[in-house]
């Protein structure tokens, strides 16, 4: 039998569940909503996290433009797509929802802009 305790993250509550294997079935207890069976389930079998991070923008009026991943990535993941992100230097201009990295890591999943900026 499998049993792991973690704090649910779906919403503000933030309730405590406990999720076990048994016969191949996932259980979840502690959840107020439905919500939390689902992300107890996922976050035992695929755990998955949504990046944002910035990269270095020349020619800009901020040094550094926030960006994001359009899809979520596998939490194993996330220390090499950062270094990706880190290697990118941009220039100005740049707009909301631009594609910064295409396919990083092999993923299928792009980093975009989450802003405009402009050209100084």
């Amino acid at each position: 039998m499998f049993k792991k305790e973690m704090t649910c993250i779906v919403c503000p509550r933030g309730c405590i569940l406990t999720v076990t294997k048994k016969d191949g079935d996932y259980q979840v207890e502690g959840n107020l909503c439905k919500r939390g069976i689902n992300y107890g389930i996922k976050e035992v079998i695929n755990p998955v996290r949504q990046v944002t991070s910035t990269v270095k923008i020349e020619d800009s009026i901020h040094p550094r433009l926030p960006v994001v991943t359009d899809k979520e990535i596998s939490k194993d993941l996330i220390f090499e797509v950062m270094d990706e992100i880190n290697k990118v230097t941009l220039k100005a201009p740049i707009h909301y929802r631009d594609i910064i990295i295409k396919n990083i890591c092999g993923t299928d999943v792009n980093i975009i802009a989450s802003r405009s900026m402009d050209h100084i």
